[in-house]
């Protein structure tokens, strides 16, 4: 980048100043604080919407006061002032209000606020900076910043009509840090920079097409703007060169991996897929016979396949992974399947031995198709948990080749272990894996290996095309024939504590008609934050938000407990599942679960994917508004899976009207997972969709969202693979390939690269 962009920032700003950015900001350098970008606009002439203001989080509003009263407080020294304030905009606006609050107003407290008292009168306009919280059934503001707008000191002699239009960024501020002191720094550093010297990351052509305002003119109408359309249109070459950035990131990378030589893995005729295609008892669908087809024809080429392929839960994925997998071990190469948790690995590894039938060999156990003369093939289970000797055998052969099909969680991560010739990894759940373990698998193969990256959580197009854009991607969207529909309903106990029981005899009617339940809890102990064992990944679900202080949680150890002495479900067989057990206790639970022996299972998201059983008709999810809604849809997929109608309980002791239960909300009223993909981007403020944690709050993407601008994605998309196919390694666009480096810090690299 220029130069003048990797400059420290105490060289235009001030050591002083720097150094408060850099507390509250982290950020040091002033391209960082050029790309600082305000998160809105408000406008002097016009008033926040109180209804609007959103509960729990820092805000900056306008608003006009209407009234303040200082009164000594009683518990301890000193005075309290409230200010209540309004929007002028009526009852029509008021969703916040409550007992004591008016329409269209916000209450405000200052503890000892002098200065409040003597400057917030009635009848003035003020501009707010705090976090929103509800005391009493009310939303209010406590001890917030505030800048008084009528007598504004940093515009003296501007025309009043011109100063009224004029827009005020809204930066991303902290509690110890204001929009508004972050908006002067910010005009200290427009005076200091040359901004006409900086070098446009976009081609010119592309500029030109677009009619977009030269890189130093849009950062400085995005940040000092006059009129409303001078921020939008600094805002929409930003948005394009954000979204070029990234695009062209993705398909330099797509190249890089077209570029490596792979072995290719052809067909073999009368091998070991075409004898399991004989011996299958279903027809494959239309779905899965195209994709199948894709496959076979990426995984014949000589440079290595990164393929994407989702589909919803039961809609056949492991058939079409399997079917790959032989091919390779046809062309005498192994596959490695990577799953993220020893249930899923174990389940994986029944499962596909028990497709496979007599194609199985085990040791020196014969196996394959005699008839025409077909070897069967070994699989082989490697988890952290297994006895010595076992893990031992396994890892001998792996690394001899004995092992056709090698099935692991993290353990085939390890150093100790190593493949005789590793042609193919099939990563299951994505996104319960990271850069640092897809590459140590990868480096186990002699040369770079086939991929396959499955998942059942359906990703949008416009995110497929943000975040795996380096992977092609295969969608299967026919469930198999069997599958039942599940009805999902709410059971909110704030509003019916009496429907707490009937759970319980509900279950044991399920029960006595011969099926089986789950139940779920989002924790394991009364101690602990929820199931992150070691050796697991953690669960997706963790981009739910923080709510009710104090509450207690259901913990597996405390509902199996309760349900012990539950009348309803007197002499009903039932054990805990969750990740901390031992894998011994654990494998034995699933198995006398999956025979009918335990007829309900109290389980951690331990159960969230793999798990097949066919007679668990009911499953019902303890505060289930501590889950994601991927999660959710996960976790119910897991009934009516056999040919029975299944029915998923969402219980929550939450209000109607708290945020968290819109999650629920948009669950129970559809089954479709692109749909739900969608709600959950849009209720997750698409949260940091290239971070790791891939939780809710302020994304990585500084003003793409992916929902809203498909047509710029599509439209950079088309250029940056223009621009790479001509130039792949951009050495015509030494600028764009600057602001790749830039922009692609170290966790957002990692993020694109889990492909």
């Amino acid at each position: 980048m220029s130069a003048e962009l990797e400059l420290a920032l105490e060289r235009r700003i001030g050591k002083r100043s720097a150094a408060v950015i850099e507390k509250h900001l982290g950020i040091t350098t002033v391209g960082e604080l050029l790309n600082y970008f305000p998160r809105r606009y408000l406008s002097r002439g016009e008033l926040t919407p109180i209804s609007e203001v959103p509960r729990d989080e820092e805000v900056t509003l306008i608003a006009r006061v209407v009234s303040s009263s200082t009164r000594a407080m009683r518990a301890r020294r000193g005075s309290l002032t409230d200010v209540v304030i309004t929007d002028d905009a009526g009852a029509a606006t008021a969703k916040g209000g409550g007992s004591g609050a008016r329409a269209g107003t916000l209450k405000i407290s200052f503890f000892n606020g002098y200065r409040a008292k003597a400057e917030l009168l009635p009848g003035r306009r003020a501009m707010f900076s705090g976090k929103v919280t509800m005391f009493g059934g009310t939303l209010g503001l406590t001890n917030p910043d505030f800048l008084l707008l009528d007598e504004d000191p940093d515009t003296p002699g501007l025309d009043p009509e011109k100063l009224a239009a004029m827009p005020i960024p809204v930066y991303p501020a902290t509690a110890k840090l204001t929009s508004w002191s972050i908006q002067k720094v910010i005009s200290t550093l427009l005076e200091t920079v040359e901004l006409g010297d900086l070098e446009d990351p976009l081609p010119a052509d592309i500029a030109a097409r677009e009619n977009f305002l030269p890189v130093g003119e849009a950062y400085r109408l995005i940040h000092a703007p006059e009129t409303q359309p001078d921020w939008q249109r600094a805002r929409d070459r930003f948005r394009f060169q954000e979204a070029l950035v990234l695009q062209s990131a993705l398909a330099r990378r797509r190249a890089q991996l077209a570029s490596e030589e792979a072995t290719a893995r052809r067909p073999v005729p009368n091998g070991l897929l075409a004898a399991f295609d004989r011996q299958l008892p279903f027809t494959l669908t239309a779905g899965q016979a195209a994709v199948g087809k894709t496959l076979s024809g990426e995984l014949s080429q000589d440079s290595p396949m990164n393929r994407l392929l989702q589909g919803e839960v039961g809609s056949g994925k492991t058939i079409v992974a399997l079917r790959a997998m032989l091919q390779v071990v046809d062309s005498g190469g192994q596959a490695a399947l990577l799953a993220p948790t020893e249930v899923l690995a174990a389940q994986h590894s029944e499962s596909i031995r028990r497709t496979l039938g007599p194609l199985v060999r085990d040791g020196l156990l014969a196996g394959g198709d005699a008839a025409v003369g077909v070897d069967g093939v070994q699989v082989t289970l490697l988890t952290g948990s297994m006895p010595t000797a076992a893990r031992k055998q396994a890892m001998l052969d792996a690394a001899s080749g004995t092992a056709g099909i090698v099935i692991g969680t993290h353990a085939l991560l390890s150093e100790n272990v190593s493949f005789y010739d590793l042609g193919l990894i099939v990563v299951d759940e994505q996104h319960r894996f990271g850069v640092e373990q897809r590459d140590a698998l990868r480096a186990k193969a002699r040369k770079p290996p086939h991929l396959l990256v499955m998942t059942a959580t359906p990703i949008p197009r416009t995110v497929a095309m943000t975040v795996f854009g380096d992977l092609e991607t295969s969608v299967l969207d026919e469930l198999p024939a069997g599958r039942a529909p599940i009805s999902t309903h709410i059971v909110g106990l704030a509003e019916n504590p009496a429907w707490a029981a009937r759970i319980w005899s509900r279950s044991r009617e399920e029960i006595d008609s011969g099926h089986q339940v789950y139940v779920v809890c989002p924790k394991i102990g009364t101690d602990d934050d929820g199931d992150f064992s070691p050796g697991e990944a953690e669960p997706s679900g963790a981009e739910v938000e923080s709510d009710s202080a104090g509450r207690e949680l259901a913990s597996v150890t405390a509902v199996v407990e309760h349900l012990k002495e539950e009348p309803a479900l007197a002499g009903v067989p039932l054990a805990p599942l969750h990740g901390r057990q031992d894998a011994v206790l654990k494998s034995e639970t699933m198995a006398s679960f999956t025979t009918n022996q335990v007829k309900l299972l109290v389980s951690t998201t331990v159960i969230e994917v793999g798990v097949d059983v066919h007679n668990a008709t009911l499953m019902v999810i303890l505060d289930a508004d501590r889950f994601g809604i991927s999660q959710l849809h996960q976790l119910r997929g897991r009934v009516g899976r056999g040919g029975l109608p299944g029915t998923c309980l969402l219980v929550t002791t939450l209000e109607p009207g708290h945020p968290s239960r819109r999650r629920l909300d948009a669950v129970a009223a559809t089954t479709d997972g692109f749909e739900l993909s969608q709600e959950d981007l849009k209720l997750r403020r698409e949260g940091d969709i290239l971070g790791a944690s891939q939780s809710g709050g302020r994304s990585t993407l500084r003003l793409l969202r992916v929902l809203e601008h498909e047509d710029v994605i599509a439209r950079a998309r088309e250029d940056a693979q223009r621009i790479v196919g001509l130039d792949p390694q951009l050495l015509a666009h030494p600028v764009l390939a600057a602001a790749i480096d830039e922009y692609l810090n170290p966790e957002k690299e990692a993020f694109l690269e889990r492909g």
